[in-house]
């Protein structure tokens, strides 16, 4: 492969010689009416998720100890709620508190990234003067008939139309276009730059309408860079199944529940091969929380790991289908949220208008409001005017741009990332705050790639790459949705986004949480020059010359890095002792739910809500 020139992105954006280039606004807004009109996050990219600076005076206070921001500057600020974390689950607290005690309730919701929405990320790329949308996180609307009830009718008091996705899904486009689910095996870790179009597993089977893989599993295992033996061994992997187990129907799942998935590769199929190993441990990717070297065989099934063929359609109820997805994935519902409570940031009606609407973000902090929404605002210290026991009022100090501030509040819903509540809530009971001590959380990183067209992957007939050796383990194409005057890429001559995904691993047999810790800070110290230089390296290997060139064809790069991502539960009872209300104090978000689900987080705010009274 020859060598491709690089080029330099500027914050993520092809710097084209000539053109001129606007920033969208600050990165540091300052408080209390004072955003810039042209500030405007969703447009940024590069590094995103958490990005540079969003963690630094938490891991300061957690890592640190740290205590002392100078100067507290008390703004006299009351309110009746303060949320602190502005994802789904703290924007849906702040939603079911107005539902519960009015609309004229003053709530104050504070955020240490530049942007809400948590890891419902809105990541808009501007190509050739289209706008294409993609997500940075929060994906789709899993399963929305077995949302709980509140949830339920507050997606459809805020303009989500469940029944439209029927409609706005594009079934037929990847049947239309001839799109495949297929693999890329890259030099590095294979020997070879090859493209076999076979995924090896069932996890592209999240894609509504992805046809199956057209391609035998015998001429599959042929076509794999694997020793002869690797791919005799590759073989019985895809061929095996549930039915090669010699254990009576009765006592089957308890068997599955208790048998490490590699104990079934290694022992009943006899797999030792390095390539097929590695193919196995990166073939669920996201859906696993880590590598399937951690996994039981019942999870492995269920997310159909290498070696389980067919399999339904994972954790999704029967029936259901994978179609609830904004071209933004969740942001739109994040979006919903804060259009309901702030007036003037949008002027959307609904769910199909919110999509092409650009909020007007300096509306989001506006004083006089009842509700409003402080971005860039780390909080540090959580505590009661009192005995937590009987106190009215509790105190909450945060940063905005390195200056200190403190605010007050009748009860607060903490709906961050529950490991840090010990470090923030200071006063909160010893057994509760071990057990919030317990969460973890699950680094991610989900990168969107805007191209100027799609006919590498149309001539290659892929849609869908599993990507076994590379950083991302999977390319796509991203859902084809069509809403509110938004339109999917068309034809293979069009712009589109591919989402690439990520799901670092540590060293493979380690304890989970090691594994999470060590993945967590190679993510926090890969720089984007790096991430860029992967995108670079893995699109090129993995399509052909001919059709693809990175500095012809990229357009920009928007990588959602969360060290912190999707919530695990620690041991026991952990999750539920971690939760119990502190006074006027009560605990939301995902990881309070022990799962990473969006109506996970939209229950745990309902219950916290109601815990306050």
């Amino acid at each position: 492969m020859s060598k491709i020139k690089r080029r330099d992105f500027i914050n993520g954006t092809l710097m084209v010689a000539g053109a001129s280039m606007l920033p969208y606004g600050c990165s540091n807004p300052k408080i209390l009416d004072t955003i810039d009109p042209l500030y405007y996050p969703p447009a940024l990219t590069g590094l995103r998720g958490s990005h540079i600076g969003s963690n630094t005076h938490a891991h300061a206070r957690s890592w640190e100890g740290k205590s002392d921001w100078g100067p507290t500057t008390d703004l006299k600020e009351e309110y009746d709620l303060i949320v602190v974390g502005g994802g789904l689950s703290g924007l849906s607290a702040a939603y079911f508190y107005r539902q519960k005690h009015g609309n004229d309730k003053k709530i104050l919701i504070l955020d240490n990234h530049d942007d809400f929405g948590g890891h419902a990320k809105r990541n808009e790329h501007h190509i050739d003067g289209v706008m294409r949308l993609g997500h940075g996180g929060s994906q789709t609307i899993q399963d929305p008939q077995i949302y709980e009830k509140p949830s339920q009718e507050m997606l459809a008091n805020i303009g989500v139309d469940i029944e439209g996705f029927e409609e706005a899904y594009d079934m037929g486009f990847f049947n239309r276009h001839k799109l495949e689910p297929g693999t890329y095996f890259n030099k590095e870790a294979f020997g070879v730059d090859k493209l076999v179009k076979h995924p090896y597993c069932n996890y592209p089977n999240f894609m509504e309408g992805l046809p199956k893989a057209s391609m035998s599993h015998e001429e599959a295992a042929s076509q794999a860079p694997l020793s002869e033996i690797g791919r005799e061994q590759l073989l019985r992997v895809l061929n095996g199944g549930v039915h090669l187990l010699d254990v009576p129907e009765e006592e089957l799942e308890a068997y599955m529940d208790e048998t490490p998935y590699y104990d079934y590769l290694k022992n009943t199929l006899g797999v030792n091969d390095p390539g097929v190993i590695r193919m196995a441990r990166y073939s669920i990717n996201d859906w696993g929380s880590g590598g399937t070297d951690m996994l039981n065989m019942t999870l492995a099934r269920d997310g159909g790991a290498l070696g389980f063929s067919p399999v339904g359609k994972s954790e999704m109820v029967l029936g259901s289908k994978y179609i609830h997805h904004f071209p933004d994935g969740n942001a739109s519902m994040a979006r919903l949220l804060v259009n309901n409570m702030v007036p003037g940031v949008s002027e959307a009606k609904n769910g199909a208008e919110i999509v092409l609407s650009k909020f007007k973000y300096e509306e989001l902090d506006k004083s006089g409001k009842n509700v409003r929404v402080r971005l860039n605002s780390t909080v540090v210290n959580v505590q009661h005017g009192g005995d937590p026991k009987s106190s009215d009022e509790v105190f909450v100090t945060y940063i905005n741009d390195d200056k200190s501030y403190k605010v007050k509040g009748n009860g607060v819903v903490m709906a961050c990332y529950n490991m840090m509540i010990p470090h923030i809530v200071p006063s909160i009971p010893e057994e509760q705050a071990a057990a919030l001590k317990l969460q973890v959380k699950v680094p991610l990183q989900y990168t969107t790639v805007g191209l100027k067209n799609w006919r590498a992957l149309s001539e290659t007939g892929v849609g869908f790459f599993m990507s076994p050796g590379n950083y991302h383990q999977s390319v796509l194409m991203d859902f084809p949705v069509s809403i509110g005057g938004y339109e999917f890429t068309n034809g293979p001559d069009d712009p589109c986004v591919l989402q690439m995904v990520s799901c670092p691993l540590g060293t493979e047999g380690a304890p989970l949480a090691d594994q999470f810790r060590e993945a967590r800070h190679k993510m926090l110290v890969t720089q984007f020059k790096d991430i860029e230089e992967e995108v670079r390296g893995h699109l090129s290997g993995m399509l052909p010359d001919e059709l693809f060139n990175f500095d012809r064809d990229v357009q920009s790069i928007t990588a959602n890095r969360w060290a912190h991502g999707y919530a695990h539960p620690g041991p026991g009872d952990s999750v539920k002792i971690g939760r119990k209300p502190f006074g006027r104090i009560t605990i939301a978000n995902s990881d309070s739910g022990g799962y990473p689900r969006a109506d996970i987080a939209m229950a745990m705010a309902y219950r916290a809500v109601n815990e306050l009274g």
